[in-house]
Order: structure tokens, then C-alpha cells, then sequence
């Protein structure tokens, strides 16, 4: 959703374990995804990214610190800021109770950073390459279009 006329604002969120990173198969996009959507009007970044771990996945973990937040500009569809989450280690036992939203999502897999270019959108694999680099460092990321600014 908006939070302003032309403005949209998109949330994700960085689950590690399994010697990679969480991707989600949308049922409705040929590509993978972390977990994630839009943030609705009156809501804050984190708050949605809770209910969006929720809705899609089904757990409830704690929610860690922002690690990338990316200011995406589109013609077609207005200016996005975009934000991903450290949502932290799944162990086995955790991600055993991922119960996929039927609705949404087809498969839930990690998969190691090398597969992200084949497996994600070329965007969307440039900035969780960054999420991950910012979850390592303990250094929170603020990219313009996918890259630091000069």
C-alpha cells in the first residue's frame, strides 16, 4: 500500500540457517523471493514485516534490526522504499513449523548466496547479497537503487 501519493514501500525479511538464506516460491511470480510484501497505510515498517512473517509463513520469531534499507525509484510505479529485516538463525526445529500461506506461496527453501542470481530477480539479488553482507558485518545497509551511493 501508500503511505503517500506516488510513494511505496515494500518490506522483507533475511532468515539464515540451513547454510543459506529462506526463499519463498510465490504462487503468482516465476521467481523466488524472501519472505515479505507491502506495508499498509498507517503501519510501520517493522510492524509489517511481523505480520507479514506471520500471514506467509506462519511463525512468530523475534524480528531483529533493519539490515538494508534501498530507495528504488520507477517511473511506472512511483518511488519505493524498500526494507529488509534480520529475522535471524532458523534452526531445524523452527523452520519445521513453517506452515506456508496455501494462498501465496508454493515452497519454502534456503539456498546459499551463489543461487541467488539464478534463483531471485536481478534486483532483488542485489540487494539480499547486501542484507547478508550487513547481517555479517553488524552493519546496517542504505543503498540507492540497489547500490551504495557514491
Amino acid at each position: 500500500m501508500c503511505w503517500s501519493e506516488g510513494c511505496l514501500s515494500w518490506r522483507g525479511t533475511l532468515f539464515v540457517g540451513g547454510g543459506g538464506v529462506l526463499l519463498v516460491r510465490p504462487s503468482c511470480k516465476p521467481m523466488w523471493e524472501i519472505p515479505g510484501g507491502y506495508i499498509e497505510m498507517g503501519e510501520s515498517p517493522l510492524a509489517a514485516c511481523r505480520r507479514e512473517v506471520e500471514e506467509e509463513l506462519g511463525i512468530t520469531p523475534v524480528i531483529g534490526p533493519l539490515l538494508v534499507t534501498d530507495w528504488a525509484p520507477n517511473p511506472g510505479e512511483g518511488d519505493k522504499v524498500l526494507y529488509i529485516f534480520d529475522g535471524g538463525e532458523l534452526n531445524a526445529d523452527a523452520a519445521a513449523l513453517i506452515k506456508l500461506a496455501s494462498d501465496e506461496l508454493l515452497a519454502a527453501e534456503f539456498h546459499p548466496a551463489e543461487d541467488f542470481d539464478e534463483l531471485l530477480i536481478p534486483r532483488l539479488a542485489r540487494r539480499v547479497k547486501r542484507a547478508v553482507i550487513a547481517r555479517s558485518e553488524g552493519q546496517a545497509a542504505y543503498l540507492e537503487h540497489r547500490e551504495a551511493p557514491a
